[in-house]
């Protein structure tokens, strides 16, 4: 009874283990140890005083970024898991032209400006565009919209044209982006809050293995701005090199699990009054 005591012990250890996978962890920026940041990118202070990383600062035809420094090997069929807070403020002309989260095979130090939103034309990538400003028909004539970006084309696979959220409200914003491997589901999410929504904003289906080419890829930012600006703040953010998405209750062990421990239990109080 002892080894299968032992059997139900090891298998909730490693389930707690592959749930908890962290590569990447800014709790703010105080330090970008790590980061490779590009252009006009750098580290401010916002006006709650927070050590936030700057992608792009409110001023005209700026563009930045901010990669991992080294390549981080993505776990099977390059599954990956990211969590990161932002907040686009002080803005001009309408404010423009809003930020991307980007996995990519090419360069810790790419990205440009204005309406690519230093995303533009980057191959063997996936981008996650949060974009304030109206670009015509491939935004949906929409200056609100979150889009899911393939190999470097703003025209997004995937757009959410009411993602429930004013970008440019000055305040924090949450979001969520997902690729399982073994399912080809990217799926993005995103809140005003840290309680992460049961749905989906965006779910785009994607063989990402054949894009990026390669399990090793840089993860970051990127942003850029024109005759519209803004500030565009990541305040934190979480990255995970496998499918184990963040903030998601804390699952009960499997009913085969459940029933193993039970009888590991049942066990060990049987040796005692044998005794």
């Amino acid at each position: 009874m002892r080894n299968v005591l032992g059997l139900a012990t090891a298998f909730l250890m490693a389930s707690a283990t592959a749930a908890s996978a962290t590569t990447i962890l800014f709790n703010d920026f105080s330090s970008t140890a790590g980061l490779t940041l590009n252009g006009n990118a750098a580290t401010a202070v916002d006006d709650s005083l927070r050590n936030v990383l700057r992608v792009t600062p409110a001023s005209g035809s700026k563009s930045g970024s901010a990669f991992s420094t080294s390549a981080v090997t993505l776990n099977t069929n390059v599954s990956f898991s990211t969590k990161f807070r932002f907040n686009f403020n002080h803005q001009g002309n309408g404010g423009a032209d809003g930020l991307v989260f980007v996995v990519q095979t090419v360069s810790n130090s790419v990205g440009g400006l204005g309406g690519g939103i230093g995303y533009a034309g980057l191959g063997n990538s996936v981008g996650v565009e949060f974009d304030n400003w109206n670009n015509g028909g491939g935004d949906g004539n929409n200056d609100n919209h979150v889009g899911i970006d393939i190999n470097g084309n703003m025209s997004s696979v995937a757009r959410s044209d009411a993602p429930g959220f004013t970008l440019d409200s000055g305040t924090d914003l949450v979001a969520w982006v997902d690729y399982n491997g073994a399912t080809d589901l990217l799926e993005v999410r995103l809140n005003n809050s840290d309680t992460r929504p049961l749905l989906a904003l965006l779910s785009y289906t994607v063989d990402l293995t054949t894009v990026l080419g390669s399990t090793n890829a840089f993860v970051g930012f990127t942003s850029g701005t024109g005759a519209a600006w803004a500030n565009h703040d990541v305040i934190s953010w979480e990255f995970r090199d496998t499918f184990a998405p963040v903030d998601v209750p804390t699952e009960t062990p499997a009913p085969a699990a459940l029933g193993l421990l039970g009888v590991g239990l049942i066990g060990m109080g049987l040796m005692r009054r044998r005794r």
